[in-house]
C-alpha cells in the first residue's frame, strides 16, 4: 500500500483558516504543526475570545473552535437559520479549575473551604473547593456567621498563620466575561451555587441573578490566554492568587516544569469546585475542508496523543472523554494525576438566550456595534 507513495505528486498544502480561543494551544505546538503538515494542513490562527468568535464574522473561514459549548451552540444556530448547517467535532475535553499557590490553598483548608484531594506520598497539587462556603466568603459570611457590615472578607483576615500578606478580597479572578469561555462558564457555576444548585428558567430570574452574582466577578479584563500567562508568571501570585483556568494549561505546564527541571513545580497547585462543569471544546467546521481537519484531529491516534501529551483530556473510540491514557502519561513522568471525587455536584448552566443575557448584564457588555 505504500510502495508506491515515492511516486506519487508532493501533496498540496491547504491552508485553514481558522478562529481560535484557548485552544489554539493545540494547533500552536510545533509537534502538532509537523503532524499536521504530514496530512497536507496548515492552520492560519486568528486569536480572540470565545464569545467574541460567535459574535463576530467569520464567513472567511474554515472552523472556528471557541473554548465551550454555548459559544458554539450560537454559531451552529445561527448558521442553521440561514440554511447553512456546520458539522461540530470533540477531539478533548478540558475541565475549568480555579489556579492558585500552596500558601493561599493551604489558608482555605485551614478554614475549612478547601480539602486536599489524595494522591501519591508528598504534598498535594490538587483540592477540593466547597464552592458554597467560597462564595459565603465573599458575601461576609464565615462558618455560617454574617458579620455586620456583609463585606466580603479579605486574605488576611482570614489567615491566621500569616502565610499570605494579602489584604485583597477572597475572589477569583476571571478573563474578560465579555469574551471568554472560561469567565461565562465560570459564571454559570457561581450562578447555580448562588441559586441553590439549580439554573434560572426566566429571564427576569435570570437579570435578578447576574445584578446579584456581579460583584463577585468584577476583576476581569485580560484575554483568556493571558490570565493563564500571568498566573504561570513569576509574579503571578502578587497580581491573581486565584486565576479560572483550563486543567490543560495547568498540566502543560506541569509536564513541561518536569521535562525541564526534573521536578514537578510544587508552589502552583489546583482546586477542583465541588460543583462542576466540564467544558466541551467544539471545532466548528464550516467548509469541506474544515471538517476534513475536524476529522482529522478526532480521530488521528498521533494527534490524540499529543493532545494527552499537552494535558488535554483525549476521547475513548465511543466518543467519550477519559482521563486513563492522561493518568498513565502523568504518572510515568512522576506528576500526580488529578483525581477528582465522581460525587462532585455537576451544574447545569442556564439556557443560551439567558445565560447570554447574564452575561451581558456582569459584563457591560458592548454588541456588535460596540454600544452598551
Amino acid at each position: 500500500m505504500t510502495s508506491g507513495n515515492l511516486l506519487l505528486p508532493l501533496r498540496q498544502v491547504v491552508t485553514i483558516e481558522a478562529k481560535m480561543a484557548s485552544k489554539r494551544d493545540f494547533f500552536q505546538d510545533p509537534v502538532v504543526e509537523r503532524l499536521l503538515m504530514k496530512h497536507g494542513f496548515r492552520v492560519h490562527i486568528t486569536n480572540m475570545g470565545s464569545r467574541e468568535i460567535a459574535k463576530q464574522d467569520y464567513e472567511a473561514y474554515d472552523v472556528v473552535f471557541p473554548s465551550g459549548q454555548p459559544a458554539a451552540d450560537l454559531i451552529s444556530r445561527e448558521r442553521a437559520r440561514a440554511n447553512r448547517p456546520v458539522l461540530l467535532y470533540r477531539p478533548f475535553v478540558s475541565p475549568i479549575v480555579l489556579a492558585t499557590y500552596r500558601d493561599y490553598a493551604e489558608v482555605l483548608t485551614t478554614e475549612g473551604v478547601a480539602k486536599p484531594l489524595p494522591g501519591p506520598g508528598g504534598r498535594a497539587m490538587y483540592y477540593t473547593l466547597d464552592m458554597r462556603k467560597f462564595l459565603d466568603l465573599a458575601h461576609g459570611t464565615r462558618k455560617n456567621v454574617q458579620r455586620a457590615s456583609k463585606e466580603g472578607y479579605r486574605w488576611d483576615e482570614i489567615d491566621r498563620d500569616d502565610r499570605v500578606r494579602n489584604g485583597n478580597k477572597i475572589l477569583a479572578q476571571t478573563s474578560d466575561i465579555c469574551e471568554a469561555n472560561s469567565a461565562g462558564t465560570y459564571l454559570g457555576l457561581v450562578a447555580f451555587v448562588e441559586h441553590e444548585n439549580d439554573a434560572p428558567d426566566n429571564e427576569a430570574e435570570a437579570e435578578r441573578l447576574a445584578r446579584y452574582i456581579k460583584p463577585l466577578l468584577v476583576e476581569q479584563g485580560l484575554p483568556s490566554s493571558e490570565r493563564a500567562e500571568t498566573y504561570l508568571s513569576p509574579d503571578g501570585q502578587s497580581i491573581a492568587p486565584i486565576s479560572v483556568i483550563y486543567e490543560h494549561q495547568f498540566l502543560a505546564h506541569q509536564i513541561a516544569h518536569r521535562a525541564e527541571k526534573g521536578t514537578a513545580d510544587d508552589e502552583r497547585v489546583l482546586l477542583y469546585p465541588s460543583t462542576r462543569f466540564v467544558t466541551e471544546p467544539q471545532l466548528v467546521a464550516l467548509t469541506g475542508e474544515g471538517a476534513r481537519l475536524g476529522e482529522l484531529v478526532s480521530k488521528d491516534p498521533e494527534l490524540q496523543q499529543r493532545a494527552m501529551e499537552l494535558g488535554f483530556r483525549a476521547r475513548n473510540g465511543t466518543g467519550g472523554a477519559t482521563g486513563d491514557e492522561l493518568t498513565r502519561f502523568l504518572t510515568e513522568r512522576g506528576i500526580p494525576a488529578p483525581t477528582t471525587s465522581s460525587d462532585h455536584t455537576r451544574a447545569v448552566l442556564p439556557s443560551l438566550p439567558l445565560l447570554e443575557r447574564m452575561i451581558e448584564i456582569v459584563g457591560d457588555c458592548p454588541d456588535r456595534t460596540g454600544s452598551r
